[in-house]
């Protein structure tokens, strides 16, 4: 490998500290499966990994290398040899990397279905485990009240189904009352850069079956986003946000009863000109209309379902404190969010976001907004709300349930 004079971790990667025994590991999480599955590296490689962030050049690592062993000479042969290990492992944003990337690109290119990526690992790939495992869900108690009216809307979290199970139901038993024909998803698309929607033309495959695709409403969508909808639809291969949706969607509706419009949002702050709801219409007017009127269509009775959670705190989401410190500050922040939401106040909404400069990492924001331009007149309503904490690693997340009804 020739070493980039700037080498840098991809931006992609998770990282999850662990221990065992004695010792302590820091196992990585790659969304495209380029790292091989449960690879763990010991905490003094990681402690090299954080100094390749673009800015630092070989000779910086190597410098600082030195200091954190006490001014013990670092060699830039063994500071290569670290990178080349790293690349090999496709760790590194590099060229080898980026092939490697390409390469998937153009295999999921070709796929008219989505496979499902998380069944085995975040939920069970047997149909009937599955359909037992959600049933168990939804019969988790909840204060939930019975919608008044035609649901119209739905907020849900993404998070892990064992974690977030009470707040599912909450979210989910409201569709025993529904019986869309069409269910577009705004998921979150946590890989995203640069776009601020991500398109798919595929059928939708899980272990419960396979969702067809409004492809009409998806073309309708992709002409009228031109410019701000990503180029190819790779950032659905791994996001789970649309994909835990679809088995709640496919297990409490009947089946085969509807088609899916799924679309993932991207963060907004790289994406507008300025942080506020009037850059957002701008840029996203065109495709914000068509989305609209996708929803008023007399031929389809359509459900919106947003995949979202709120905020991330503590040192795993960049934060140098732990959660615990945070949590009064992000829960009074999410509440605001979430009182905003349900009453429409969509101002409100850009404001209270603007107000933390987004501090708290929520990352269903940018699905919230979407939603929040295209619904049709309605009344909202929380219905819940919780935190789960990571103890390992002193962080936590907010999720939520929200619903709308028709007028």
């Amino acid at each position: 490998m020739k070493v980039n004079k700037t080498p840098r971790v991809r931006r992609d990667l998770e990282f999850f500290p662990v221990r065992q025994g004695n010792s302590q590991f820091v196992l990585v999480r790659d969304p495209l499966g380029l790292v091989e599955e449960g690879k763990a590296v010991p905490w003094p490689l990681y402690e090299f990994m954080t100094l390749l962030d673009g800015t630092h050049t070989v000779r910086d690592v190597q410098m600082s290398l030195m200091r954190q062993k006490g001014g013990v000479l670092v060699g830039a042969a063994e500071v290569e040899a670290l990178l080349n290990h790293l690349d090999k492992s496709f760790i590194l944003d590099t060229e080898g990397y980026e092939h490697a990337r390409e390469k998937l690109v153009a295999q999921f290119a070709v796929k008219t279905a989505r496979p499902c990526s998380h069944s085995g690992r975040s939920y069970p790939d047997n149909p009937a485990d599955l359909k037992s495992r959600l049933d168990e869900i939804l019969e988790t108690p909840t204060p939930a009240p019975e919608p008044e009216a035609r649901v119209i809307a739905l907020v849900a979290p993404h998070i892990d189904l064992s974690v977030g199970s009470r707040v599912y139901a909450s979210a989910y038993q409201w569709l025993r009352h529904t019986s869309p024909s069409r269910v577009v998803v705004l998921g979150v698309g946590h890989q995203m850069m640069g776009d601020l929607f991500c398109l798919t033309k595929k059928d939708f495959e899980t272990p419960l079956g396979v969702v067809k695709n409004d492809r009409k409403g998806v073309k309708e969508l992709r002409d009228a986003g031109r410019g701000i909808v990503s180029e190819n639809d790779f950032a659905h291969r791994a996001e789970h946000s649309v994909e835990f949706q679809t088995i709640f969607l496919q297990h409490v509706l009947p089946e085969n009863s509807f088609t899916l419009i799924p679309i993932l949002c991207g963060p907004l702050m790289p994406s507008l000109s300025g942080y506020s709801r009037s850059a957002y219409r701008e840029t996203a007017g065109p495709f914000l209309k068509v989305l609209s009127g996708l929803l008023s269509h007399g031929d389809h009775d359509t459900l919106v379902v947003a995949g979202v959670d709120f905020s991330h705190i503590g040192p795993k989401f960049g934060h140098n404190m732990p959660a615990s410190h945070l949590q009064s500050e992000s829960e009074m922040h999410d509440k605001n969010l979430l009182r905003a939401f349900s009453n429409m106040q969509t101002d409100g909404f850009w404001e209270e976001s603007a107000r933390v400069k987004d501090q708290f990492n929520v990352c269903g924001f940018s699905a919230m907004a979407c939603l929040m331009e295209v619904l049709p007149p309605s009344s909202g309503q929380i219905l819940d709300y919780e935190i789960w904490h990571e103890q390992p690693t002193r962080s936590a997340v907010s999720f939520a349930a929200a619903g709308f009804t028709a007028h």
